[in-house]
């Protein structure tokens, strides 16, 4: 356990020290879970993005994009349940005036309480996990006070009852009907079901795909970048015929960890684990769980919302979601994938930060991140501030920037700026030389390796492609559909 704290704490350190995630305002002290992304973490993020899109959407004939408004008509989360179910368990201590999940709250005091005593604790999270399944929440108050559980920050005992609580932000408009900011993006698409299937002329079975924020009052938000209250989804809702449930549902799952595995974080980090308690909107539902540094834990899931949200809306709006197609009157399936950009971000980057012992006995920190996504595709320095190596570095850097995201730069020597960037993640290093004014070759070094060679100047591009290119990916993926 302290390890993997530790770990957490180098993470969020390299995060701000090398440009890639700040906390929130920090300047007047922080805002809990919410993050801003640096100058290379945004481009690390948008890297990420282009990787589902261009999966989603340039490698299927039948998924089309969106990007839906934050902003809904308030009897949009009427219909889908989120007012009255989208809710978590609440406890309040009235002396520091701090919230809590109550089931959180006793699950990280017998970690550490009961941890020399595995049987006690076994017997503890079985009581725990059937008076939430039974929603017994008054035996769950009775729960933390036979442990005696104090509040962390007051050092009392002095709980409220078990309530619930609703997780989506309020915020009050003119029409006098309360707003909310979303606290997911596929109800967007949901509403939208007509005009997209009208004006694109899309044929059952056909999906719809989007990025974009939503929002959650979190009770408790932590793990860094995994519990946010604001955070970005990638979702894609595919509408079928109900009679292909079960096979499209079963596709969804394998294309969805086949995208995953392609990352080559390692396969070991991920797992399936199919759902006990499904949403009140599923029918089927599997979650694709990543080894953080704190376990095994969601980042996408893959649910059938059957017909729910459809239907819903239809009643409420009084409008028509239906597909008339060969005699038949039918309101269609969906199948969603919807994974956590932020959630993917923290694996990939928690995956990919190393700590090297060198043969000279040396260390460097190095982010192995895949070079497709590398916030900086190559680097490229002159040896020496003198002699035109600097000039020679510059018109190269200048002829190929349009192309990639690159770094110049002359300040320090070579060793200390190749470490600068293999903190960033970047794959390749090009310094300029003496042998470059005489045979127009520049060395390239490789990231990962660390191991050096020559190349022309004309083949600085091609290296550059064929290292970091995201079109090799996205080939081994369309052969796989």
């Amino acid at each position: 356990m302290v390890k993997n704290k530790n770990l957490i704490h180098f993470l969020i350190s390299h995060a701000k020290n090398n440009g890639f995630i700040f906390s929130s305002s920090e300047i007047y002290g922080g805002l809990n879970a919410v993050y801003d992304y640096g100058q290379y973490g945004v481009e690390l993020k948008n890297n990420i993005k282009e990787y589902w899109w261009k999966s989603m959407v340039f490698l299927h004939e039948n998924i089309v994009g969106s990007d839906s408004s934050i902003l809904m008509h308030p009897d949009i989360w009427k219909a889908s349940g989120h007012v009255d179910e989208f809710n978590e368990l609440l406890i309040d201590n009235k002396n520091s005036k701090k919230r809590y999940r109550p089931d959180i709250l006793i699950e990280e005091y017998i970690e550490k309480k009961f941890s020399d005593y595995p049987e006690r604790k076994k017997e503890i999270f079985l009581r725990l996990h059937q008076s939430l399944e039974k929603k017994n929440y008054s035996d769950i108050r009775i729960l933390i006070d036979e442990l005696n559980i104090c509040d962390p920050i007051s050092g009392t005992k002095n709980w409220t009852e078990i309530r619930y609580f609703n997780m989506m932000f309020k915020i009050k408009e003119e029409i006098k009907k309360d707003l909310f900011l979303r606290p997911e993006t596929s109800q967007g698409i949901f509403s939208n079901f007509n005009n997209i299937k009208k004006s694109s002329r899309m044929k059952i079975p056909f999906g719809v795909a989007q990025i974009g924020k939503s929002f959650r009052n979190e009770i408790i938000a932590r793990q860094f970048l995994f519990r946010l209250r604001e955070f970005e989804q990638m979702e894609m809702l595919f509408f079928i015929h109900p009679n292909d449930e079960k096979k499209w549902y079963e596709y969804w799952k394998k294309n969805r960890i086949e995208w995953h595995l392609a990352l080559e974080l390692g396969d070991r980090k991920y797992q399936l684990s199919n759902h006990k308690n499904l949403a009140h909107y599923a029918s089927l539902g599997t979650d694709i769980e990543f080894n953080f540094p704190f376990g095994f834990k969601e980042i996408e899931g893959i649910h059938s919302r059957r017909d729910f949200d459809l239907k819903k809306h239809e009643f409420f709006s009084k409008k028509k979601f239906r597909i008339f197609d060969s005699n038949e009157n039918y309101i269609p399936y969906v199948i969603e994938t919807s994974l956590g950009l932020d959630r993917l971000f923290l694996a990939i980057f928690s995956s990919s930060l190393k700590k090297e012992k060198l043969e000279n006995g040396t260390e460097r920190i190095v982010l192995k991140l895949p070079p497709f996504l590398s916030p900086v595709k190559a680097a490229i320095f002159p040896l020496v501030k003198k002699d035109g190596l600097p000039e020679i570095a510059k018109k190269i850097f200048n002829e190929i920037k349009t192309n990639y995201r690159l770094i110049f730069s002359q300040k320090g020597s070579i060793g200390k700026l190749y470490r600068i960037q293999d903190a960033i993640g970047t794959p390749i290093c090009f310094t300029i030389d003496y042998e470059t004014v005489e045979k127009n070759t520049v060395t390239v070094r490789d990231r990962d390796s660390m191991k050096q060679k020559r190349i022309h100047i004309k083949e600085i591009s091609n290296v550059i492609d064929k290292k970091t290119g995201i079109e090799n990916i996205l080939k081994k993926l369309s052969i796989n559909l």
